[in-house]
Formats: structure tokens, sequence, C-alpha cells
């Protein structure tokens, strides 16, 4: 699928199809695209009949293959907990599970590539193409891949197979080794501009389109994502608490949001931390526009070296987001601490 912002960067790859890189790093932010994009890129490279703009024919054989998830051709690396999103295409196998590993059915899926993962690849490049055209392989996100797998996908970059094509998307290419990086062509994919992508979104049916938006740091899929999500009472409650400035309710808000994962708290309020900052700089919020008289309210009445302490506590947590002890007592310590910003 490539979207209305895409289609600049789709036509200007093609002309690299004469001399197509054996190492593509597509990187950009995050809820743009660039899976959706990247997955049409490998089905056009695999298409037996490409169209004239090198997108797949949807027709021939191997356009089926791909779209049922089991072309020969192609393989997915991904983290186990992604491996819905990344759907179609033949995703190399994870390490095998052990006996006790069968018997744990509440086992959390893994947010890394592993090592057993890239290792599984090397039966595949190592095997000549089934249909005589190219091998090609999709890593996402590639600052998944953890120390262990990137060091050995490094060794396959360095002397890459004959006819084998890397696909590497990433959110975060700070993240990478910077071997990995300095081994492919980057290709950086950018955010469309907010009439395009309000534009977009109003086709898809969303109201506030504006709103969201800017909540979603310009990125269309996020914003779509947001208007469809179950947790916008929560988080609007969450919003309202940290508008109260000094009379914020910490232990309300651990009650009300225990039940949800710590990265998606962590994001409102750092989102809200970064608008405040914004309004106490420059006076223009990003992410929350609409709530701009409540921040500058806020802002007003921050203690700037509490508010830089802060930051530092709300960043060490984000380090340890996946594997908090107790949702509710990192809830309530962290909205105590910025009720303790004000003065």
């Amino acid at each position: 699928m490539i979207y209305p912002w895409q289609l600049d960067d789709w036509n200007r790859l093609q002309r690299l199809r004469a001399q197509w890189p054996h190492a593509l790093l597509l990187h950009g932010q995050a809820g743009i695209g660039k899976l959706h994009f990247t997955q049409h890129l490998a089905q056009g490279l695999l298409c037996e009949a490409p169209r004239e703009n090198g997108e797949p024919c949807r027709a021939c054989l191997a356009c089926n293959w791909f779209v049922q998830g089991n072309h020969p051709d192609y393989r997915a690396l991904a983290p186990e907990a992604l491996a819905a999103e990344v759907g179609a295409g033949g995703a190399a196998p994870s390490d095998e599970k052990s006996d006790a590993d069968e018997g744990k059915k509440t086992r959390t899926p893994s947010k890394e590539i592993k090592i057993e993962q890239v290792r599984a690849l090397l039966d595949f490049c190592g095997v000549g193409s089934h249909r005589g055209g190219a091998r090609v392989v999709l890593v996402y996100p590639a600052e998944a891949l953890n120390a262990a797998a990137a060091n050995a996908l490094l060794k396959t970059l360095e002397e890459p197979p004959p006819g084998v094509v890397f696909l590497l998307v990433s959110a975060r290419i700070d993240r990478l080794l910077p071997t990995i990086v300095s081994r492919c062509r980057q290709w950086p994919m950018p955010t469309p501009s907010a009439d395009l992508a309000a534009e977009w979104l109003a086709s898809q049916g969303v109201e506030e389109a504006a709103a969201l938006l800017a909540e979603a740091g310009g990125a269309p899929l996020a914003a779509l994502a947001l208007a469809a999500d179950e947790n916008r009472a929560l988080r609007d409650f969450a919003l309202k608490q940290l508008a109260a400035g000094a009379e914020c309710d910490a232990f309300a808000c651990g009650e009300a949001l225990q039940k949800l994962p710590v990265p998606v708290v962590l994001g409102w309020l750092q989102r809200w931390l970064y608008d405040l900052l914004a309004e106490r700089t420059a006076r223009r919020p990003r992410y929350f526009p609409a709530a701009e008289r409540e921040l500058a309210r806020c802002a007003a009445r921050v203690d700037a070296n509490a508010f830089a302490r802060y930051l530092r506590t709300v960043t060490r947590e984000r380090a340890v987001e996946n594997h908090p002890l107790n949702a509710r007592l990192v809830f309530e310590a962290l909205f105590i601490g910025y009720r303790e910003l004000f003065v």
C-alpha cells in the first residue's frame, strides 16, 4: 500500500532499480506508514509482471503467494510481539521453544529480534531463488535487533549473498549500530504536510483531524489509531489531572490508570511536559494546542529546576517501562512528582 504522501518516495526509489542496493534502510517518524510502504516495495521486487512504475501487478503467482504469506523468496524478521502487524510473508522462525516454554501459555511475546531469528536467515540466504529473481528480507523494526542479533546481521550485510535484498525499517535510527547504518543505503521518509494528512484522515471518516494530528506529532496513521483508541476517556482524565497542576490527584490517577500499559501513560505525560516547556519558552504547544490556556497557567507556576529534575526521572522510567514492578505505584509516584513541580 502506498499512501498519498509516499508517491514521490516511491517514484524516486524506482530510479534505483537498475542498480538496486543490497540493503535499504527506510527511516522516519513512527506512524507515517513506513511498514506498509516497505511491504509494497518487497512485493514489487518479487512480482513477476510489475507495472511500469514498479508496483506489483497483484495477479501473478508471486503476488498471490506474497499476499497469502508464503512466498518462498521472502522473509520477514520481526519480534514475536509484532508478528501479526508484519502480516504477510514467510516470517523467519524464532528460536525453538523448550517443553517448559510450551507449558507457559502466559509467556509474554518477545519485543526483540533475537539472534536465533537472524541465524535462521543463513539457510534462506544460502539457497538459490525459487523463482529465479530476487530474495527479499524485511527487518521491522530494525531497532528491535538485540545486540547479538545486530552483530550477526552485520556479518551478513558486510558480505551480502548475491541476489538477496535487505529492507530495514526504523523509527529510531539512532538506536541502530552505526556499522549497520553505514552498510545500508539510507532513505529518509518525511512526515506528510498537515493539510495532506488532515485530508487523508477526513477521507477515513475521522473527525477533529487537526487535534488528533497535533497529538500524534503529525503522523497520520498514529492519529487514525488515536481516533479509534478505546482508552480516550482515560487519556482525557489523565490530561485533566495534569492540567490541575498542584491540585493533581496522584492517587486517583494511580487507581484509574493502573490497568494501562506503562509506555502509554508515559507517552501522554511526556507530550504534556514537552508542551509545558514549549508554552514556557515559545508559547506554542505542539501536542495539545486545545489545552493552551491550561498549559499557560501551569507553565507560569512551574519551578524550572524541579522541572529539569523531573524530566530526568521520567526519562529513567522510560528505560524500564516494559518491566514495572507495579504499574499503580509507578503512576502514583510519577503524578506525585509532577504535583511537586508547582510553586
